[in-house]
């Protein structure tokens, strides 16, 4: 992982349930990551949801995205 390179999160199972339910959306709705995107964590797996924090001024920001 590179030093500018956001940090990239593997949800577990229920944590992907939970961010589906807070936000009311299914797997399908969230922007899509290629699986040989190479900032993606070892172990994915194609329909993973995967947490991306990035920093900015108000602190850090999560951003989310599915593994297609």
């Amino acid at each position: 992982m590179h030093i500018l390179q956001p940090k990239h999160i593997k949800l577990s199972e229920k944590e992907s349930e939970e961010i589906l339910k807070k936000f009311n959306i299914s797997k399908a709705q969230l922007p899509k990551i290629f699986l040989s995107d190479a900032a993606l964590p070892e172990g994915c797996e194609v329909g993973d949801i995967i947490k991306i924090e990035r920093k900015d001024e108000e602190g850090i920001s999560p951003y989310f995205r599915v593994v297609v």
